[in-house]
């Protein structure tokens, strides 16, 4: 939201307020309190007839400083707010001196000059600048209209780039962008977004989150080309300053603060095949996907039921259309012996046809306008209604219906929707509804998760999620919603991944090809190997099936390699899903995470990290034609060998079994025994294949279980013309394989085999050593 005209004028029809200098200054426990003037005081007589600015700044966890900006605080503050972590006994220092007020929580300081005009600094290690607000920066406006606002202008430094938002399909860098934070349904084509988060976090070292659910507009670089602007309506303006200063710790720290993404369980990062959306269908056909993926030797682990398995008209009512699936429980548990895991679509609304519209109504569970009536329309589902998740006994209501389904076999819930949230409603506990809008889907997605975990346990909970806000990372799965069948669409996918990565989710999808029209059996191969190199994978469309058959006999091809390759690289996707878990760090993350020290990585949005090890370039049209760049070092091709240079970009041509599937140097890539399923034990017969390891180094990784528990540690080190690679956990047959290192002597081990990937040693049988000479 603009306010300026300009570098000097306002806008019409506002008047504008901000903070002038330093009157006073207050330590109130471990707060900083400051009190601002809009006009320098020079006699009594300029205190009266004028605003003053109470800016608070205080520490919830080190490294992390909270300011708090208030005009008015009579105001009554409705909920909902979003859960802050805070830490108890945070250590800080404040000082007041004769120039500066400052407050420190670990590596970070502020700096509130006292002499002169107003100025706020933020100042990382060595007092480095950080960022900072001054002249005019931070302001209140007051609209002819009434409207209040609260606004904050931090500096953008020189070749800054901001990132994150949420998912959002507009460039990844988002300078020169206005941002709006409001839930909407409008698929992956426009600057709207269904994962509205109003954290940001730039290439310098630092992440921004503003502390307010309701409707926050950022202006990034573009109201003032050097400033990002954050205003909300209202009185007062809450924001966070978390400094890493690596990018990775600055998403560590901002998931501290308000959640870690779950662990999903490992049967989900398998292959997920759908009934698509308006296609008919019935056992019989769902079981002749199903038996052509086994006949055809395509491992499939998860099979979705979207809407239509209600009746239409009756959404949601949680009973199958006794119509299509007469014995559903029988079916499901025929399909569970297949070995699949089972999702079935909801969304969070009642239709007027729904058995459960006329309980929702009577006992208060469905949002009410502010004259009582239920709020129903037609859009979507006749006369439907929403869940009051405010009200306990509704949440309990929804999740008795969950429920039925779980025992009936169902594994996970697609949790769709939760975007088109109104805002003349009442809600059960007083929520503001504005502010409600964006966080109604927390509430949506946090009760079926719940039910889920109530079910299955910790770690056996998994959505397949569209909406979120602040805090929904908690919640896995999410999947980027209505793409379109073009490789622009597939590009701009990706950059909503990206973008949703870079604000603290750990787990992420999209529907392979693309869910609207119907991709050719080109783009159909391109997007199969980008889908099964995400951190999640599903085949789903809307108004035709996505089974690779219907496409091309190539495109069953495809699909097997890729699933197949999943599945063997789960021992490292799974050790990566466990760092998101426990870090915020995504599966699939930007270049910018693994190499903030690289400028060109800084715009790169049409490649990724899968974990911290691989480099996956989609390719991202009809001629095969990859084009994409290398960090520095001896990169090495997982699939071919092929061993090049980095530091430069790189065009070539692929056939459609394979891409740009790069291993950074000094890697070590953990590779299962098994390629048919996702959920199997990793550590048995696992083969860490080493990459470029220099001498003087040392490596290590992680092969957890499936329940997320470190099972096996291996440590990989080179002196002069000897590898030692060395494991904590010996109990079962492990593998090296040197990756373009032949021949070797083995010293300690048993040579199994050498080909043109390189050399292949057996450990022992109960030695936790291998060491070779090269």
């Amino acid at each position: 939201m603009k306010f300026t005209n300009g570098y000097w004028q306002m806008r019409e029809g506002l008047k504008a307020f901000f903070p002038a200098e330093v009157h006073d200054v207050e330590i109130k426990g471990n707060s900083l309190i400051v009190y601002a003037p809009c006009r320098h005081i020079r006699h009594r007589g300029d205190t009266l007839n004028c605003l003053l600015f109470t800016v608070e700044f205080s520490s919830p966890m080190e490294d992390v400083i909270r300011v708090k900006i208030c005009h008015h605080k009579g105001k009554v503050e409705k909920p909902p707010f979003f859960n802050i972590n805070e830490k108890r006994d945070v250590n800080v220092e404040i000082v007041d001196g004769d120039e500066y007020a400052s407050l420190i929580s670990g590596q970070l300081k502020v700096r509130v000059r006292k002499q002169g005009d107003w100025r706020v600094e933020f100042l990382g290690r060595d007092d480095e600048l950080v960022t900072e607000s001054s002249f005019r920066n931070m302001g209140y406006i007051v609209m002819d209209s009434g409207e209040t606002y609260v606004h904050e202008q931090l500096l953008l430094k020189v070749g800054e780039c901001v990132y994150g938002l949420g998912e959002r399909f507009t460039p990844f860098v988002k300078n020169g962008q206005t941002v709006d934070m409001w839930n909407e349904d409008g698929g992956t084509s426009s600057e709207i977004a269904y994962k509205n988060v109003p954290f940001y976090m730039t290439n310098q070292g630092y992440g921004v989150f503003v502390n307010h659910p309701e409707k926050v507009s950022f202006e990034i670089a573009s109201e003032k080309v050097s400033r990002v602007q954050f205003s909300v309506p209202g009185e007062y303006l809450e924001y966070f300053i978390i400094y890493g200063p690596e990018p990775k710790k600055v998403l560590e720290k901002y998931t501290d603060l308000t959640g870690k993404p779950a662990l999903p369980p490992a049967w989900s990062f398998g292959l997920w095949l759908t009934t698509s959306f308006t296609t008919s269908y019935d056992e019989k056909t769902v079981n002749s996907f199903i038996d052509g993926m086994a006949e055809r030797d395509i491992p499939l682990h998860v099979f979705h039921f979207d809407c239509f398995w209600m009746k239409e008209f009756h959404w949601c009512n949680f009973e199958w259309d006794e119509r299509v699936f007469p014995d559903p429980e029988g079916m499901l548990r025929r399909l569970k012996e297949k070995g699949l895991k089972i999702c079935v679509w909801i969304n969070p609304y009642i239709a007027q046809r729904s058995r459960l519209f006329e309980e929702g109504m009577k006992h208060g569970y469905l949002l009410k306008r502010p004259n009582g009536d239920v709020w129903q329309w037609d859009m979507w589902q006749a006369g439907m209604a929403l869940v009051d998740f405010t009200n306990p006994e509704a949440r309990e209501w929804f999740k008795a219906e969950l429920r039925r389904l779980l025992d009936m076999g169902v594994d996970a819930f697609k949790t769709d929707f939760g975007e088109r949230i109104p805002t003349d409603v009442v809600y059960y506990d007083g929520s503001d509804p504005v502010k409600m809008h964006n966080y109604y889907t927390y509430l949506y997605n946090k009760t079926v998760f719940e039910v889920l975990e109530e079910k299955y346990g910790k770690g056996g909970a998994c959505l397949f999620a569209r909406s979120a806000t602040a805090g929904s990372q908690q919640f896995p799965v999410h999947w980027g919603g209505d793409c379109t069948a073009s490789y622009e669409s597939m590009a701009e996918t990706l950059r909503g991944g990206l973008s949703l990565g870079m604000s603290g989710f750990g787990f992420w999808s999209h529907d392979i090809s693309g869910f609207e029209h119907t991709a050719t059996p080109d783009l159909y191969k391109r997007w199969a190997a980008f889908g099964l190199l995400s951190s999640h994978s599903r085949l789903h469309g809307s108004s035709s099936y996505r089974v690779p058959w219907l496409f091309d006999e190539e495109a069953v091809d495809v699909v097997r390699h890729f699933t197949k390759l999943k599945c063997r690289l789960m021992p490292y996707l799974y050790a990566a899903a466990c760092e998101a878990s426990q870090k915020g760090i995504p599966v699939l993350r930007s270049m910018l995470l693994e190499f903030p020290d690289d400028p060109t990585c800084s715009y790169l949005d049409l490649q990724y990290m899968l974990g911290g090890a691989l480099l996956v370039a989609p390719i991202f049209n009809d001629k095969g034609i990859a084009k994409y760049y290398l960090p520095e070092g001896r990169w090495t091709h997982f699939l071919d060998g092929r061993v090049v240079d980095g530091g430069r970009w790189i065009r070539e041509k692929y056939d459609y079994m394979s891409l740009p599937l790069w291993v950074r140097p000094n890697s070590i890539v953990a590779v299962g025994a098994v390629d048919t399923r996702p959920d199997y034990d990793y550590s048995q017969n696992v083969t860490f294949h080493i990459f470029q390891l220099d001498d003087g180094n040392a490596v290590e990784a992680e092969v957890p279980n499936i329940h997320g528990q470190a099972e096996m540690r291996v440590r990989a080190e080179r002196e002069g013309d000897i590898i030692t690679v060395t494991v904590d956990n010996a109990a079962k047959p492990w593998n090296v394989l040197l990756r373009n290192i032949t021949p070797v002597e083995v010293i300690k081990g048993i040579r199994a085999s050498q080909d043109s990937l390189g050399t292949c040693i057996k450990a022992e049988e109960g030695t936790d050593q291998i060491r070779v000479r090269i």
